[in-house]
């Protein structure tokens, strides 16, 4: 017995360490997962579709336009659109605008279509809401976002299209908004304000070349929309706008987001999927998103949104190399009870931060409800988030985390991120119902979050963090 409880030790170690690596390995079996969808999602920008010419082309001037900023040329676009629908199964068809003020209502493209808006062309929304179209709310939202009921059609606009590209050499679209964002800060709305450009039930979308100025609303809102590829754009509204917002994808995938600059009153770009009880019930998620080599600005919102009109899902994003700066919130993850659904999968790195109130946020008591009939009891799930490679100058809060008690927001990786604080207040990290893993970060963040990686936390945070980088290079 003796000789035999001699050799059972050893066996007993042997198989301590069988198990331990039955759980290595299911780590880097569920981290090489990660890197199949990283790398799926990172191929995102990496294989942007070339735009080539169209075998047929007209002129916006050959329907009759007037480019004095005077003439509305609604019925001219609206025409010049029917006439190139007859050659969507012929390669599909350029319209193309040139140089002056062209002044219009809400226009409806169509597939295969190219608009190329030539160096000098800006496109005029016209400040007469009579020229906007009204159109029922979005099913994932039940009411318009502003104002309950039926919301304005934005100024370009596609439903359920493929194959199309809105683009130019420097052209610019501009919603001259002032007069809805008077309407909007006075509640003088019937109606939720329009956007420049959306494109609902679409894919293969191509947006890059333009610059989008004083938008009512949202610049460019993809909703219930695949491959959508949106570069080289500027965007631009004074910083006193009211819920300006710049790229806003929304219940989309495979979506783009490169080589732009972005200034706007509220957010930057905000990823949203719905809201409260009817996001949930459409239930169309956000996810395979990649944003890279932006330069951002929001005056009173967030460079980088999540949520909070979540309800459908947010997860497998990737946003890597950009730059934020003069803004109130740098990267703010946003949900509340009642919304249900998640945000996770969601890595963040290289970011350069300058000029920034908060860095990083994460709220689970924002934002209001459609109505009344959203369940309290519908708790979203906020995990698997990494920040990773961050330096932030003019930083006043590094971190403020404010969870779920019934839902706390869980694997917050934070690694190699130095923030130098501008504020005299002992507290750069706040944190409640929040838990999560750090190394190497400065200033040392609260307790919730300084947990040292490691295999016994039951999280795979560096394994997930090295897959990650690996899918990045």
């Amino acid at each position: 017995m003796l000789i035999s409880w001699q050799v059972s030790i050893p066996r007993f170690d042997v198989l301590l360490h069988f198990v331990a690596l039955l759980l290595l390995l299911l780590q880097l079996s569920n981290a090489t997962k990660i890197v199949g969808e990283e790398l799926e999602l990172v191929g995102q920008c990496d294989s942007k579709p070339t735009l080539d010419p169209r075998p047929h082309s007209v002129s916006i001037l050959e329907f009759g336009a007037v480019g004095d900023g005077k003439t509305l040329n609604t019925i001219a676009f609206q025409n010049a659109i029917f006439y190139l629908k007859s050659f969507a199964d012929k390669g599909g068809a350029q319209l193309y605008v040139p140089p002056g003020k062209w002044l219009t209502g809400s226009i409806n493209l169509t597939s295969h279509l190219t608009l190329f808006l030539e160096k000098g062309a800006v496109i005029l929304g016209s400040q007469n809401p009579s020229h906007w179209e009204l159109v029922n709310p979005l099913p994932s939202y039940g009411r318009g976002i502003e104002v309950p009921g039926k919301r304005y059609r934005s100024l370009i606009n596609g439903y359920n299209l493929q194959d199309v590209v809105i683009t130019g050499d420097d052209g610019v679209i501009d919603g001259q908004g002032l007069v809805w964002w008077n309407w909007f800060s006075s509640h003088s709305l019937n109606y939720s304000r329009p956007h420049l450009v959306e494109f609902e039930d679409s894919k293969y979308i191509v947006v890059s070349n333009l610059t989008f100025l004083n938008t009512p609303a949202y610049n460019i809102h993809p909703v219930y929309c695949s491959n959508v590829y949106i570069y080289n754009i500027s965007v631009s509204a004074p910083s006193e706008s009211p819920h300006t917002v710049g790229i806003v994808p929304d219940s989309s995938d495979h979506v783009c987001i490169e080589g732009s600059n972005i200034a706007t009153g509220y957010d930057a770009i905000a990823l949203k999927s719905g809201w409260d009880q009817y996001g949930i019930a459409y239930g169309r998620p956000s996810k395979n998103i990649h944003i890279r080599r932006v330069h951002l600005q929001s005056s009173s919102g967030s460079s980088i949104a999540f949520g909070s009109e979540m309800s459908g899902g947010i997860s497998n994003v990737l946003v890597e190399h950009v730059q934020l700066h003069n803004s109130s919130t740098a990267i703010q993850f946003r949900t509340t009870k009642g919304r249900g659904g998640y945000i996770k999968g969601i890595v963040v790195s290289d970011v350069e931060m300058e000029n920034i109130s908060t860095a990083f946020s994460a709220s689970g008591h924002f934002g209001l409800h459609p109505d009344d009939e959203f369940d309290p009891n519908a708790l979203p799930i906020v995990q698997d988030i990494t920040l990773q490679n961050v330096r932030g100058s003019n930083i006043k809060i590094a971190g403020n985390f404010s969870g779920i008690q019934e839902s706390p927001f869980t694997s917050i990786y934070l690694s190699n991120i130095t923030f130098l604080i501008s504020s005299s207040s002992s507290s750069s990290w706040i944190c409640s119902d929040v838990s999560g893993f750090s190394d190497s970060v400065i200033p040392l963040p609260c307790s919730d979050l300084s947990h040292p990686y490691s295999i016994s936390s039951s999280a795979a945070s560096p394994l997930l963090n090295s897959a990650r980088k690996t899918a990045v290079l």
